[in-house]
């Protein structure tokens, strides 16, 4: 499955969901949880149902639940029968994955977001022993403040303060450890188009595979990032090459340059990608 964007949108409104199936995520993610007030989880539930019964073999669809610890959560998982993933809330560690599992009504992959409590941080490296019910792993930057008393995870111009970029990169090794891919998380400034081609630019190069929108408006800027230009792939393909044509070699040379075996990972991640 191809994971460039993932549209988050409430479930409780069905004229956006019909907008977002039309936005070109690769997926968009209903939401039952923090987008839906409590009084309106029932309607959001069965407006969920509802596009998962139109539009759930066209278009993947997944479903945020509320937490584990929720009085929603049977209901939720009920209305997200169907769904391609689920994603789950204020996970701490693999614990809550088999736990979920074990409520599931099917066997669906599970995406994690994983660093929304002190505990969860903690947490971040047992994911490996539930890779297998994983579709990746990705974090949250709007929780964790709210949970240890935090005035915000950002400086004044953007970035993330320090405890916040730890939490980040740790999810993000976190994903590679576990074998999964590794999901950037959202850029809340929607109308800042530039800002997020920046910040998604940056975490193609740091090792996310894709990242999750707000708006349809980012899922264009998201996609572009996420994908491969020409010239990468041309540069992959000359790599593999030149591997392939030394293949007892363990350092090659193009264009001037000495490579070796993490230059063709890299170049086959990006062929992978582009396709």
């Amino acid at each position: 499955m191809k994971l460039r964007s993932m549209l988050f949108v409430p479930g409780d409104r069905p004229e956006r969901i019909e907008k977002s199936i039309a936005a070109g995520a690769d997926a968009i993610i209903i939401d039952l949880e923090d987008a839906v007030a409590i009084d309106a989880k029932p309607t959001a539930r069965k407006h969920a149902a509802d596009a998962l019964a139109r539009h759930g073999r066209t278009l993947p669809i997944f479903v945020r639940i509320n937490p584990l610890t929720s009085e929603h959560l049977a209901e939720d998982l009920a209305a997200a029968r169907g769904a391609q993933a689920i994603v789950l809330p204020k996970s701490e560690s693999a614990e809550c994955i088999q736990r979920l599992c074990d409520a599931l009504f099917e066997v669906v992959p599970i995406l994690p977001i994983a660093t929304e409590t002190p505990a969860a941080v903690f947490g971040l490296g047992s994911y490996g022993k539930v890779a297998n019910r994983l579709l990746g792993l990705t974090w949250g930057a709007e929780d964790l403040p709210a949970a240890i008393g935090a005035t915000s995870s950002r400086e004044a111009d953007g970035r993330y303060t320090p405890p916040y970029e730890m939490v980040r990169s740790l999810a993000l090794f976190a994903a590679h450890a576990a074998g999964v891919p590794a999901i950037e998380t959202i850029f809340p400034a929607y109308r800042d188009l530039d800002g997020l081609a920046a910040y998604a630019k940056c975490a193609v190069r740091d090792g996310f595979s894709g990242m999750m929108a707000i708006h349809p408006a980012q899922v264009p800027v998201i996609n572009a990032a996420f994908t491969p230009s020409q010239e990468t792939l041309a540069h992959a393909r000359a790599v593999v090459a030149a591997f392939e044509a030394n293949p007892h070699a363990g350092v090659v040379s193009l264009d001037g340059k000495m490579l070796d075996a993490p230059h063709l990972k890299q170049a086959r991640r990006a062929l992978a990608q582009g396709e």
